[in-house]
């Protein structure tokens, strides 16, 4: 048979068989929360807010009981979790929420390798909607690190209703393009979200949908707007409330709303027959704020745990987590030791890609098998404090003052310092901060580079 009859005739069968592989690699929808602590969901104790669908996703999929964020902020959680390395690796300014109001521009670097870069490249269509907080300006921006399609604000909050940022400027945005856009942001966001869903059902698509909600303006949908163009809210930045001691009726719309919006979205993959072809992964950027200051109070809830968002004791980070995948992830309760960028190489492995040099570790056996993780040493950093975890230990340490050792095993509120019972324990878990403070002195390993 001539060459050329024979690759016409095999052709066809190679092109099946590619479409088969493609078919078989799984869609991802990463909806991550804001400031949502670890008791706001009815599935994790909550019985203030209402939260049916987030409650069914949890019982249909894996409830995470020991999930945490990267950071106990904003920008350094978002950091880990598209590029699956350490946000210390960019830099000690990657500790804290990025600002607008730096002299120096500054955004998540571009020699940086994000999932939705390599899903783009391996053939997904990826669709971000939501919240950034990586950078306010070009190049720095969503259609920069691997996304085709944005939409959402580049700053750390905005008006729910108006989209108007902390600074007074207009902030919502199509690709590059500013735009203006009424409504509600979970709202917006869902729609837009649904339709990219609707748009690549036919081809793998990552869908990341990093929500505002519940991050100050504390606006429920009936709630007022409150920031206009032109005014500075800097000192004024948190919404119209009545009682500032009295933050949780606006904050339970909030989580209502994030509710509804995930409800809207796992029927929209229904519908579309797309459920079984989906892994949905749900999580929040860290723990809630209980208080502000002085000035605001009773917001949301971390449960049993001790401390706040901007803090390294167990409420700043620990945050609910759902995996939910129908036929391929069995439902329960996972108490495994779970962090925000081992999502990186977990959906890597899923989509068939190499995982290539990062600092989380895959949790695919662990998610469709149930297989248990290695141990391995855990660290979190903000400004003089920091917090080391290994197994059931956790060290931590604020400057100069004396250190703190709790088993979280035994004491998941981190009330009793053993620290002058342990103090072998001690050295151990401080002489693994020294080689993490090295390990990320390096920034970014080596990797291919855009």
């Amino acid at each position: 048979m001539r060459p050329l009859l024979l690759l016409l005739l095999i052709t066809p069968f190679l092109t099946s068989a590619a479409s088969a592989r493609a078919d078989d690699r799984p869609n991802v929808l990463l909806i991550l929360a804001d400031d949502l602590g670890y008791g706001d969901l009815g599935c994790y104790g909550s019985r203030q807010n209402r939260t049916p669908h987030l409650d069914r996703l949890a019982a249909e999929g894996l409830r995470f009981t020991d999930f945490h964020s990267n950071g106990p902020m904003c920008s350094p959680t978002r950091a880990a979790l598209l590029t699956g390395l350490y946000q210390h690796r960019f830099g000690r300014t990657f500790e804290r929420p990025l600002s607008p109001t730096r002299k120096t521009p500054i955004g998540l670097p571009l020699q940086a390798v994000t999932i939705a870069e390599r899903l783009q490249q391996a053939g997904y269509a990826t669709g971000m909607f939501g919240k950034w907080h990586l950078g306010y300006q070009a190049p720095w921006l969503p259609t920069r690190q691997g996304f085709d399609t944005y939409r959402g604000l580049l700053s750390g909050d905005g008006d729910h209703h108006t989209h108007v940022n902390r600074q007074g400027g207009p902030d919502w945005w199509d690709g590059e393009q500013a735009m203006a856009e009424e409504g509600y942001t979970a709202d917006l966001l869902t729609r837009h979200s649904i339709d990219f869903i609707e748009q690549n059902r036919d081809r793998p698509f990552f869908v990341y949908v990093p929500h505002l909600a519940i991050h100050f303006p504390w606006q429920g949908p009936d709630d007022p707007p409150h920031r206009q163009p032109g005014t500075d809210y800097t000192t004024d930045k948190w919404g119209l409330l009545p009682d500032p001691r009295n933050v949780a009726p606006h904050v339970k719309a909030m989580v209502e709303a994030l509710d509804r919006s995930v409800g809207e979205t796992i029927a929209a993959l229904r519908r579309l027959n797309l459920d079984r072809k989906t892994l949905v992964i749900f999580c929040s950027d860290n723990g809630g704020y209980l208080n502000y200051g002085r000035t605001h109070s009773n917001i949301s809830s971390n449960g049993p745990l001790r401390g706040q968002k901007a803090e390294v004791y167990e409420g700043g980070h620990r945050v609910p987590a759902i995996a939910w995948w129908p036929g391929r992830i069995t439902p329960g309760t996972c108490d495994e030791t779970v962090i925000t960028f081992d999502l990186f190489p977990t959906i890597l492995a899923l989509a068939g890609l190499e995982q290539g040099e990062t600092d989380g570790i895959d949790l695919s056996a662990l998610l469709l098998e149930g297989t248990p993780l290695p141990q391995r040493t855990l660290f979190w950093r903000i400004g003089e404090a920091h917090a080391i975890r290994r197994g059931p230990w956790k060290l931590v340490r604020h400057g100069d003052r004396p250190a703190e050792l709790f088993h979280l095993g035994n004491d998941i509120g981190e009330q009793h310092n053993l620290a002058g019972m342990f103090p072998d324990r001690v050295e151990q878990l401080a002489g693994e901060s020294t080689r993490f403070a090295r390990m990320t002195a390096t920034h970014m390993p080596d990797r291919d580079r855009k």
